[in-house]
């Protein structure tokens, strides 16, 4: 697994907390896996929760039909390096 960032882990402790992930440790979770499918095992009510509290907490708005936004959700650095881009908090 490839060692998180401090913002990396910040992200992935909002994912923990905003989707109740009990077996998951934020810690564990790495930058590179999946979020959907085979990685995390994530689905798209996962993604409109975790859009909702990355808007909340970074002021970053993700649309649905944007190719950036889908392409945030890869893994946790690129969804860590979306909102670093565009955080306004």
């Amino acid at each position: 697994m490839a060692e998180q960032t401090s913002a990396q882990l910040e992200v992935a402790k909002l994912l923990v907390d905003t989707l109740n992930l009990e077996d998951v440790a934020a810690e564990e979770i790495d930058p590179q896996a999946a979020l959907f499918g085979d990685g995390l095992g994530l689905d798209s009510i996962d993604a409109l929760e975790i859009a909702l509290a990355i808007s909340q907490k970074y002021g970053v708005q993700m649309q649905a039909d944007d190719e950036n936004t889908r392409n945030a959700f890869a893994n946790l650095a690129t969804l860590t390096d979306f909102i670093l881009a565009r955080a306004t908090k």
